[in-house]
């Protein structure tokens, strides 16, 4: 009966394949081609213009106007704006010595700045260590407001919105923004206020962002090479061409003018700082990058914390675009190129299409053309643009180029998530509006491990088990397995090693491991 079941099953199957799944395999693979040609033609443009950058040497202090702010004997400190630093925190245990030191630590006139903790923590031990923190540097004479608040509403945007909202910061001109694991070196502040001194239509100077851990392990190895991508040429031909790009959160000194004219700090996304980016960017205000500026940082070294906070990159950029899309069409502020290049080239095509196309198309529907040998997928869609595209992607860290391969292979595992995220973001699904605070370690990894210590888990294996990436997994070393025995295309290679990319993380055997004691 089982066999006869079986039997009748595949007939159907047959019965259904030529009217039903071939063309609608084929429309797949025809909108997964339009989406790469979408997203090589974007590498390709931003490629030309960071060349174009680079040789004709279009620095910032050569385009806008930059002179260093001098002591004036008339004026006195009161030639320098007021300055308000926020470093906003939420149970920071490893990090918020560090982070505090470094605000407090900036060069500027100490009666002309302001250090602002915004300290959302739950855990009344680490609110107090905080704030022992603050009372310690105000008893050196620098000028730090410890503020806490009732309700932790809104998140990170809800604290630097509450953090406004102070008497004393109605004296303030520009605020610098740091998150807790950020240390900008002393000079930062005479870097970067001068181009809004100088400029009254720049609203943004934004910092790159320097890993202090990227050789922890494999996967920070992995995410240097995805982010110095996004510094060194998206940021970069951003703010060369159209003077906007998405505000990092973190590491940058905005205009509070232009803030507020903005319409402040918004929660209605886990992107806040995109969200405040582009809203000021609808209102003619124009960003400025500084390549050459770095502010020290971590990156999540953890599977479980690289995660969440992938989720939340991918799912608010996608959701932001939903609530904004027409708003943007709608403005009469900026010019139709500008517009298109936000909803097309930033959104679009960035946030979307690069998620998607990377999952839908290379995980799933191009194994699946393995089944059905009807489909076929031109070589110049299988192999050369993904090729072309992956090599793009590596000029941002020419130090990592043998580890190409197991880049490939991570984003694939992690466009899963990325997608997922995204189709959440579009939809306004459950975990829309998900924010779990990126982990920050510290140096806690050397004091509980040693510097030698393992750096794998040993827990119980319901804890590391990730169900998603082992079904694909499956997925994938059936294809290559089929492929390997009926195929003619060669797929079976690229199949097997993608899957047991997806097998590994699927055993949260990526990263690196804290225990709780």
């Amino acid at each position: 009966m089982d066999t006869l079941q079986v039997g009748q099953f595949g007939l159907v199957l047959q019965q259904a394949k030529a009217p039903l799944i071939v063309p609608l395999l084929k429309f797949l693979v025809f909108v997964c081609l339009c989406m790469s040609v979408m997203l090589f033609v974007e590498k390709v443009y931003m490629g030309i213009i960071i060349i174009f950058i680079k040789l004709f040497r279009r620095r910032p202090v050569k385009h806008w106007k930059w002179e260093a702010i001098k002591d004036d004997v008339e004026l006195g400190n009161s030639a320098y704006p007021m300055v308000l630093v926020q470093v906003p925190m939420y149970n920071e245990r490893e990090v918020y010595q560090l982070s505090i030191g470094a605000a407090c630590g900036l060069s500027w006139p100490s009666d002309r700045i302001i250090i602002q903790v915004l300290d959302d923590s739950t855990d009344p031990t680490i609110k107090d260590v905080v704030e022992l923190e603050c009372q310690r540097w105000a008893s050196k004479g620098i000028n730090i407001k410890y503020e806490i608040r009732d309700k932790r509403n809104g998140y990170k945007a809800g604290a630097l919105k509450e953090g406004m909202k102070h008497s004393y910061v109605k004296q303030c001109d520009y605020v610098a923004i740091f998150d807790a694991d950020f240390q900008p070196e002393p000079d930062f502040l005479y870097r970067t206020i001068p181009f809004l001194v100088h400029n009254s239509d720049i609203a943004l100077v934004q910092a790159r962002w320097k890993f202090v851990n990227s050789d922890e392990c494999l996967m920070t190895r992995m995410q240097e090479m995805s982010l110095d991508y996004h510094f060194t040429v998206e940021q970069e031909v951003g703010s060369a061409t159209y003077a906007f790009f998405g505000f990092n959160g973190t590491a940058g000194v905005w205009r509070i003018a232009a803030l507020n004219e903005a319409g402040g700090w918004k929660d209605r996304t886990t992107v806040e700082d995109m969200d405040l980016a582009v809203r000021a960017s609808l209102r003619g205000w124009k960003f400025v990058y500084l390549s050459d500026l770095k502010v020290k940082n971590e990156l999540p070294s953890t599977f479980k914390a690289y995660r969440y906070q992938q989720h939340r990159w991918s799912c608010g950029p996608a959701n932001l675009f939903r609530k904004m899309v027409m708003e943007i069409v709608r403005n009469k502020k900026v010019s139709p190129l500008k517009k298109f290049h936000v909803i097309y080239s930033f959104f679009f095509v960035r946030k979307i299409v690069a998620h998607i196309v990377t999952f839908v198309f290379y995980c799933v529907i191009l194994p699946a053309t393995v089944l059905v040998p009807e489909v076929q997928v031109p070589i110049w869609g299988a192999v050369y643009i993904p090729s072309t595209i992956t090599l793009l992607n590596a000029v941002g860290t020419p130090r990592s180029l043998h580890l190409l391969i197991f880049w490939i292979l991570f984003e694939n595992v992690m466009s899963l998530h990325r997608t997922k995220a995204t189709f959440i973001g579009l939809f306004e699904a459950g975990r829309v509006n998900e924010w779990v605070v990126t982990e920050k370690l510290g140096d806690a990894l050397k004091k509980k491990l040693g510097a030698k210590a393992p750096r794998k888990p040993r827990l119980r294996i319901g804890e590391r088990l990730h169900m998603l990436e082992l079904v694909v997994g499956f997925y994938l070393f059936f294809c290559g397995c089929y492929d390997l025995a009926f195929g003619k295309n060669g797929y079976f290679i690229y199949l097997f090693i993608q899957s047991v990319a997806f097998f590994i993380a699927g055993v949260g055997y990526v990263g690196t491991f804290v225990p709780n004691s």
